[in-house]
């Protein structure tokens, strides 16, 4: 979902003028205090002129100084690690895939914030996967507690070009509404496409990457879900890898996803894929359809109304007996590090974003890429679910008023490890290039992940 080129890290100028009035934030400064905050750079513009005047708008009201530095994606997750590592830390630290990759482990080994005060404050206007999301498990203390603090949630939609389905002769209107089916409709167009010229062109935009980090993992969790394998690790942080279930489901996943690729359906280099390359087939007509985080894919053309048109964005099919297959929610959020110097102002600076009338207008002017982690908000607000704009109303909807899951590193931080080790995208490659039978080929990825959970027992006081 990473298409869009990174610009240097900069240096957020928080003097910017302000527009609109916000509430105030919850302490009020006898006397200016500073603090430093480090935010991920968006994806399109607009998201970083957003934050700016957030930030700004809380200087004015709070009469604290906010030292932000916006920093690109992959830089930021490696600064993240580093400070944490050495100790020498920021006050407050915010990262979109941060719930899932460094705050699980560092929540275990007790080196970040307890924040249940900060969420407590709109706790009552959160989605309930995204407090759920939120929680996680501290090897010092034994019990769960805030230590992150969402102030964004996304999902995956399916994203496609319409031109091209029609161009083969299709209509999405006519797509089916359960899982197989649904990837199936797309398969004969790419025949269809290529006898009109479109040499190139490829049905599915999968993933089955050994690379990630994210897109790989996404794709191949939708497709254990949609199989009736979301069972694996529960909130209680107990791995259930050989439950029949389970196991079934991981199976089917693994011999859908490698079966489409060994039959030619997606593009030869998707085993290499990092998360802007599908983004990239996609952008440039290689691919008919794609499974991707947030609306990213389509806002990236939102200058150029004609392509923009061009996409349908759509929810998740049913499952293949027809029950609602519920979306990974993922929940961007900040957390504060064990070691920051000014931590009630960075608390305040997040309890301040947090405020509903806040946290909208940040997301909103950053065009909606982004969901906020309300419901009310979508429900209250007619941006989100204006029909003028199909991509955005049907990516809330999903994300928002439809059925969601958290992803399994909140609920077990050796999870977050199995992640970063591909082991779904090397399985996937294990079928495609060695031969393995899916049945191996799963046996294998669920011993590992056993070995790896192993390591993090889970034992709440």
């Amino acid at each position: 979902m990473r298409s869009l080129s990174r610009r240097s890290v900069l240096h957020a100028s928080v003097g910017l003028a302000a527009v609109g009035a916000f509430a105030r934030p919850f302490i009020a400064n006898a006397a200016a205090k500073t603090t430093t905050v480090w935010w991920t750079q968006g994806f399109v513009p607009e998201e970083d002129a957003s934050f700016k005047r957030m930030v700004a708008e809380y200087e004015k009201t709070s009469g604290n100084i906010i030292e932000a530095s916006i920093i690109p994606f992959g830089p930021i997750k490696q600064k993240i690690v580093s400070a944490l590592t050495s100790g020498d830390v920021p006050d407050v630290m915010a990262n979109y895939n941060a719930g899932v990759t460094v705050v699980p482990q560092n929540v275990w080994n007790d080196k970040l914030i307890d924040l249940t005060d900060v969420v407590e404050t709109q706790k009552s206007q959160y989605h309930s996967t995204a407090l759920l999301a939120s929680q996680y498990y501290n090897n010092v203390t034994k019990k769960r507690s805030f230590y992150y603090v969402p102030y964004a949630a996304f999902v995956l939609p399916f994203h496609i070009w319409n031109s091209l389905v029609e161009k083969a002769g299709y209509q999405l209107a006519d797509a089916p509404k359960t899982w197989d089916a649904f990837w199936d409709f797309f398969k004969p167009m790419q025949q269809k496409l290529r006898d009109k010229g479109m040499r190139g062109i490829y049905a599915l935009g999968m993933q089955p990457t050994t690379t990630g980090p994210n897109d790989g993992n996404d794709l191949f969790h939708h497709f254990l879900i949609a199989y009736g394998g979301n069972g694996m690790v529960t909130k209680d942080g107990v791995a259930h890898l050989h439950d029949p279930q389970v196991k079934e489901a991981v199976v089917k996943a693994l011999t859908y996803i490698t079966t489409a690729y060994k039959e030619g359906y997606v593009p030869p280099g998707a085993l290499s894929w990092n998360d802007a390359d599908d983004n990239n087939a996609f952008h440039a007509k290689q691919i008919i359809m794609d499974l991707d985080g947030t609306i990213s894919t389509e806002l990236s053309l939102y200058h150029k109304q004609a392509e923009y048109d061009d996409i349908v964005t759509m929810g998740l099919p049913n499952d293949n007996n027809g029950r609602p297959v519920p979306s990974r929610l993922a929940v961007p959020g900040a957390f504060i590090p064990k070691g920051a110097k000014n931590i009630e102002v960075g608390k305040d600076f997040l309890k301040y974003l947090i405020q509903p009338n806040v946290v909208n207008a940040y997301l909103k002017a950053g065009l909606g890429r982004l969901l906020p982690p309300m419901p009310d908000i979508v429900k209250n607000d007619p941006f989100w679910l204006d029909a003028k704009d199909p991509h955005r109303s049907a990516y809330a909807r999903q994300g928002m008023l439809g059925p969601t899951v958290p992803v399994y590193p909140i609920f077990n931080p050796g999870y977050a490890q199995a992640d970063g080790e591909q082991i779904w995208g090397t399985a996937e490659a294990d079928i495609i290039r060695e031969g393995m039978t899916p049945q191996a080929a799963a046996e294998k990825a669920l011993n590992r992940i056993g070995a790896i959970l192993a390591k993090y027992p889970i034992a709440e006081s």
